[in-house]
């Protein structure tokens, strides 16, 4: 079911039938009697008396065709706790017969009446997503909402969120294609196409690539018959030349582990392994459509990793783009291996204050934080209490994990400068960021965020139905709104 969220300035609260109303915890309601009838209140008074613990929502048949629900607001919610009782509020009517709701905005019982709906509706609009694009029998059923009252949202919170809402539903998009249509032939033809959105798009081919020395990232994909792309997506926000913030993604549109074979069960899962490339993706739409006073730049490795006649074997040595040698040992641990020559690109090209990768990296990461937190690791304190915070305001949290010089012997090859797993065991998410760590070469401000446990749920979150999450956008437009813009 789809959400159509509309400012309705004809309709009053006396003449809407399905009427939904705003009251404090305690669910005093006594400053209702001026949006419903004296006959609404008195049934309601006399209801709610059977109530003997307050939910989130009370719903009241006033008759057969009117409809009362009430809304308990806690004083001082923070934004994260409105969004999820908006969704809880889409939960609620997502499998109702009730099609048309009014939601009366003066009924807010506490103070910022207007930046109370605002991120009610964000979280409304956020659960709603559903990909049926290969689905035969679509659901075309819409939950229309009025609202009504004077503390509508002012146009800027209301383009901020639907710049917000557009750019993870762009990510979850990417995510939920199957392999078989967004290899990285087509995925590169998408990204041209943000042009029109007002980002600045430059597609690396492989001609342009093995002339760069891009070998790791050419490496993973050699075995496939689809390209491999290095794609730089630039927003200009502000008019002066600042150095950008940079966020780079793992694009592996497919993971069959290479000859490095992955069993068979689950590997249907390894199309969401371009998750971190469409988290940047989705971040860059967004900070272009809400044309954020930054400068900022996103670089995804587009690649996939295939098993073919030509594919890189374990015990190859490549020369990345930074110079250093790498002894591949299994052909499956690919991801790092992308992002080593986009790491170094992105430093080296643009020369930003900061950079940010994401990663669905490793199993591991799984096995140590679930799917509550994103792992971080980072070689920067500050960097990294921002990412912490941010993460904590829109409730896509990340945890700080490990990076020690003393794990760099877990990579330390006999053969070249250094291989891509520890054959020793343990440490397998810490091992991988240290592995990246070591290309970034001028000490910039770095942060790795390793996705792998958040961006895919099989059973859904407080904000997604299940699928792709989009994990990843709203905390880093977080980290630029509250500490960049």
């Amino acid at each position: 079911m789809s959400v159509k969220i509309k400012y309705n300035k004809t309709l009053t609260p006396k003449n809407s039938i399905n009427k939904v109303l705003f009251v404090d915890d305690k669910y005093n309601f006594i400053k209702l009697k001026k949006y419903i009838s004296s006959k609404e209140y008195n049934v309601i008074s006399e209801l709610i008396k059977s109530y003997k613990t307050k939910k989130n929502f009370l719903s009241f048949d006033i008759s057969s065709k009117v409809k009362i629900t009430l809304i308990s607001l806690a004083k001082n919610m923070s934004s994260a706790d409105l969004e999820n009782l908006g969704a809880k509020f889409y939960d609620l009517f997502k499998s109702s017969e009730i099609l048309n709701l009014s939601i009366n905005t003066d009924s807010v019982p506490n103070t910022n009446k207007s930046e109370i709906i605002g991120h009610f509706l964000h979280g409304i609009k956020l659960k709603s997503y559903k990909f049926e694009k290969y689905k035969s029998k679509k659901n075309k059923i819409n939950l229309s909402i009025d609202l009504i009252g004077k503390n509508k949202p002012t146009l800027k919170e209301l383009s901020k969120f639907k710049a917000i809402e557009e750019g993870t539903f762009y990510a979850r998009d990417l995510v939920s294609e199957p392999g078989n249509v967004l290899h990285p032939d087509e995925y590169a033809k998408r990204l041209n196409s943000l042009k029109k959105d007002g980002l600045k798009i430059t597609i690396y081919d492989e001609k342009k690539l093995k002339k760069l020395g891009m070998n790791t990232l050419l490496g993973v994909g050699q075995g496939s018959i689809r390209g491999s792309y290095l794609v730089t997506m630039e927003w200009k926000g502000q008019k002066d030349n600042s150095k950008p913030l940079a966020f780079v993604g793992k694009g592996v549109c497919f993971d069959t582990g290479g000859i490095s074979l992955k069993p068979a069960k689950f590997m249907e899962d390894m199309t969401y392994d371009m998750a971190g490339s469409a988290v940047v993706v989705g971040l860059m739409k967004s900070l272009a459509l809400r044309k954020a006073k930054v400068n900022a730049v996103g670089v995804v490795g587009l690649v996939e990793n295939m098993p073919g006649g030509n594919a890189q074997r374990p015990g190859d040595i490549v020369k990345s783009y930074s110079g250093k040698t790498v002894e591949i040992l299994n052909t499956d641990a690919e991801g790092r291996l992308v992002l080593a020559d986009a790491l170094t690109y992105t430093e080296e090209k643009f020369k930003p204050k900061l950079i940010v990768d994401l990663a669905t990296l490793t199993g591991a990461i799984i096995v140590s934080l679930g799917s509550e937190y994103a792992g971080l690791f980072s070689n920067n304190d500050k960097l990294s209490k921002e990412l912490i915070e941010a993460g904590e305001k829109v409730e896509e949290k990340v945890w700080r994990m490990p990076l020690n010089k003393n794990f760099d012997k877990l990579i330390d090859s006999k053969n070249a400068d250094m291989q891509n797993i520890n054959y020793v065991g343990g440490a397998g998410s810490t091992t991988a960021a240290q592995f990246l760590q070591r290309f970034i070469l001028n000490k910039t401000p770095w942060a790795h965020l390793d996705i792998a446990g958040m961006a895919f749920s099989k059973y859904g979150g407080a904000l997604n139905s299940g699928g792709a999450t989009g994990y990843g956008v709203r905390l880093l437009n977080k980290l630029i709104e509250d500490n960049y813009e």
